[in-house]
This record gives C-alpha cells, structure tokens and sequence, in this order.
C-alpha cells in the first residue's frame, strides 16, 4: 500500500482521500476502547464488590454465595466490550479497502460501548459493596440491591445497542 518513488527513495502515504493508509488505525483503536475501558469497569466492579463480600462473609458465611450476584453481573460488562471488540476486529481490512469513515464509526463504536461498560462497572462496584454489606445486616436490602444492580447493568446494555447499531451503519 506504500508506493515507492522511482527517482527518489521516499513513500507517500495516501492511497485516496477516501481510503488513507491510516483509516485501520482509527478501527484498531475502536476495537482497543472497547475491551480496554469495559474491562476497566468489570475489574472494578469486581474488586470493590468483591471487597465486600470478604468483609462480609466474616459475620455471615452462609450469605456469600447468594452475594456473588454482583461479580457475575460486573462480569457481564466485560463480555459487551468483547463482542464489540470482536466485531470491528473481524471487519478490520487492508487500508486500500477500509474507508475512513468506516474507522470513524468503528471508533465510535468501541468507545460508545467502552465508556458504558467503565461507568456500569463503577456503579455496580459501588452498589454491590453497600449492599452486600447492608444485607448482611438487614435481609430484605438484598431485593432492592438486585434491582438497583439491575440498573446498573442496563448502562453497559445501552452502550452495547449504540455501538451494535454504529457497526452496522
């Protein structure tokens, strides 16, 4: 795709203005965004609700497979981050046949899904601690946390219909 010059040893870079050399960068760093920041937000949701159920589990032992609901869900957020991941992976081409605003949307994409699965993550860390713990304390929190965790997860959901949508674009 690099073109070299007969009478002099430099390389131009652009095959079009349609097809640049460097449109695939824009869909690598898509795919990048998409695991990176929803991988983030799982690993977090995971430590700080995990961090929980142990403080927890001192106290009530009995509880802490019925407290694992918010690792499983921050679990999850990862997987919309690799779907994603995954799809503008497998549509990424030679430069001369990926177009820039293709790179664009799959920029978008990635980090339409990334960043929701970063904040879902951090919103059911952070609920999942509080209400692990509070259950312990008080039983009937637990419906409450699963609804409130519920909604949390809904956040990473909404980022992977948009970058789902943008993909098809």
């Amino acid at each position: 795709f690099l073109r070299k010059n007969t009478t002099k040893t430099t390389y131009t870079m652009a095959l079009s203005e349609e097809n640049p050399v460097y449109s695939p960068f824009f869909g690598v760093m898509g795919a990048a965004a998409a695991i990176i920041f929803s991988a983030l937000g799982a690993a977090y949701g995971t430590a700080k609700s995990g961090t929980g159920i142990a403080a927890m589990s001192v106290m009530r032992p009995e509880l802490i497979m019925k407290s694992i609901i918010p690792v499983v869900m921050a679990g999850i957020i990862a997987i919309y981050g690799l779907v994603v991941a995954v799809l503008i992976a497998g549509s990424l081409d030679e430069p001369s046949k990926y177009p820039l605003y293709k790179g664009f949307i799959h920029l978008g994409a990635g980090l339409a899904v990334g960043f929701s699965g970063l904040a879902a993550g951090f919103a059911i860390g952070i609920v999942g601690d509080a209400g692990v713990r509070g259950t312990a304390q008080q039983p009937r929190l637990f419906v409450g946390m699963i609804l409130i965790l519920i909604f949390a997860e809904v956040l990473g959901l909404y980022g992977l219909i948009v970058a789902i949508y943008l993909y098809t674009k």
